[in-house]
């Protein structure tokens, strides 16, 4: 898969790429990043990219003719077909299920907005997409970008170690995952439920999912309200909440 992105700070792009899991990848040949920089399509002596928006106010717009002469170099660099997203607090929020269906396409440019945003007309010509990261406002779009270059980079077959690794996440299955204890020297088997120590692995399955269903349920009642159970399902997250309920320390 090849990822291309649009941002005034290229140097973070390809740094942030060559960390981690998406560093791995595209030391593997699964994912390549490359990092557009407008300023070196602008065609004034400043190398200006921002102007002032039409009606005043404060802040500054990205100038829509160096953002195109940029798009329109990246998407030139390679024959695949590129679906064009703009990180945007405006758009939907990104959610694992999208991750999933992006990280299917051949090839994503992403567009890194700066100061107040991009022209309007540039986003309804160009963009195919916006999307957001949360509920909250950043000095760029290039901390989002990054966000999508891993969650998407993750998924390239053959980026994990363990390919099991990605369906176990949490939101996969619309649910949170369960809580996890590693082996220690030092703490031993201390704290560690008894289930995970029994080899019992149908039983250990049984608690993960029972864990995962009760985090949910506690953490994020929002996802738990659109996830699909079925009957084994409901009958664990039940127990679940009457051991909740029963460790609760009385109202005064």
């Amino acid at each position: 898969m090849r990822i291309d992105v649009i941002s005034l700070f290229p140097e973070f792009i390809r740094e942030s790429a060559a960390l981690g899991v998406v560093g791995r990848a595209g030391e593997r040949g699964l994912l390549q990043v490359q990092a557009w920089n407008p300023r070196d399509y602008a065609t004034d002596n400043y190398r200006r990219v921002d102007q002032r928006p039409f009606g005043g106010g404060p802040g500054m717009l990205m100038l829509a003719e160096p953002l195109a002469a940029c798009l329109g170099a990246a998407k030139a660099a390679d024959p695949a077909p590129a679906h064009v997203v703009y990180l945007s607090p405006q758009g939907p929020r990104l959610t694992q299920a999208r991750v999933r269906e992006l990280a299917a396409m051949p090839r994503l440019v992403l567009l890194c907005g700066r100061y107040e945003g991009l022209d309007e007309r540039f986003i309804e010509r160009e963009v195919d997409e916006e999307i957001s990261i949360g509920d909250y406002v950043l000095s760029g779009g290039e901390l989002a970008a990054a966000v999508l270059v891993d969650a998407v980079g993750r998924l390239q077959e053959g980026a994990l170690n363990h390919a099991d690794s990605a369906s176990q996440d949490s939101f996969e299955d619309g649910l949170l995952d369960c809580p996890h204890y590693t082996r220690s020297e030092a703490a031993g088997t201390e704290g560690v439920p008894a289930v995970l120590l029994s080899g019992d692995h149908a039983a250990i399955a049984r608690w993960r999912r029972q864990q995962s269903l009760g985090r949910t349920w506690l953490r994020r009642p929002d996802l738990l309200a659109r996830a699909r159970l079925d009957a084994a399902d409901r009958a664990l997250l039940a127990d679940f909440i009457r051991q909740w309920q029963a460790i609760q320390p009385p109202r005064a």
